[in-house]
């Protein structure tokens, strides 16, 4: 028997699917949501807000399976039936921007779990309408919650195999010792400019304040001598490991050049979305002509 994995796969990869992901991904980039935008990532909570939204649908549309199964209250069915098409509309939208911030092979899967989802909405619609006839509305119930368990399939392989959603820096304190790690000299890192070193395995992006900023004693960073002071993050955005590196700095906030998460300087803290999580913030200290970081959480696995 055939690995239905290996079906997932080949849509990771099925470029046929772009003339339906670019656009949609184009359609909701373009809502004026403003900051609803972050609210919906789930920005606020430090995770995604789309799996949580999704479990008031899922669990009335099995209660009323189980319901229909028992041949139990049409009423109540019925009832849960609508509870679940209302609150599908929220965990839509939710998943919608989380889609649009991802990455090709993860908008492939995620255009076909998408469109099983409509699907189960359609399904459970016309089940909602029928149940005056109950025996049809509970054939298109249990039909609906058939492909709805589909589109959970799909989205367990986006979020767990394709690690769309999860935090991509959370390892960072595992790969380092709770040592200090030498990145460089103080010229090195000039004023507002994002510069990019290893500590042992894992890359840290350094950013120093300009002079008007310096003495501030502020955040990870430390006093620079004639300069501003240095902080220093993670490189890899926790959204999808982009290079922080590469991106902007303005405002304290250096911003990832792939999906715009702002993070700030001193604490690591997301400013803004896509992502959900707070870039790990390291120690940095300049003494006897070195630049050195330490991440205080670091505790290296076993």
């Amino acid at each position: 028997m055939r690995n239905p994995l290996t079906k997932i796969e080949e849509l990771e990869r099925a470029e046929a699917l772009d003339r339906f992901t670019e656009p949609l991904r184009a359609a909701v980039r373009a809502l004026p949501l403003g900051p609803v935008r972050d609210v919906l990532h789930g920005t606020w909570q430090g995770h995604a807000l789309h799996p949580t939204l999704v479990q008031i649908p899922v669990g009335t549309w099995t209660s009323a399976a189980l319901l229909d199964l028992r041949g139990g209250n049409d009423r109540a069915a019925r009832a849960l039936v609508a509870v679940g098409l209302a609150a599908a509309a929220p965990a839509a939208l939710s998943g919608a921007v989380d889609y649009a911030e991802q990455l090709p092979e993860h908008q492939r899967v995620g255009v076909v779990h998408a469109a099983a989802n409509v699907t189960a909405v359609a399904l459970y619609t016309a089940s909602f309408v029928a149940r005056r006839r109950p025996g049809r509305g509970r054939l298109l119930g249990l039909a609906g919650l058939t492909v709805a368990s589909a589109g959970g399939f799909l989205g367990g392989h986006l979020a767990f195999r394709q690690g769309a959603g999860v935090n991509h820096a959370d390892a960072v304190p595992h790969l380092l010792d709770p040592e200090w790690y030498a990145v460089g000299v103080p010229a090195d890192f000039p004023a507002g400019e994002p510069v990019r070193r290893m500590a042992g395995e894992v890359p840290v992006v350094l950013v120093r304040d300009a002079a008007a900023d310096a003495g501030n004693g502020n955040g990870a960073g430390g006093a620079a001598a004639g300069g501003g002071a240095l902080h220093a993050l993670a490189d890899r955005c926790a959204h999808l490991a982009g290079p922080l590196s590469g991106g902007e700095v303005d405002d304290g906030c250096v911003t990832c050049p792939w999906h715009g998460s702002a993070f700030r300087l001193t604490d690591g803290a997301c400013v803004s979305g896509p992502a959900t999580a707070p870039q790990p913030a390291f120690e940095v200290r300049e003494e006897s002509g070195r630049v050195e970081v330490r991440l205080p959480a670091a505790e290296a696995a076993p």
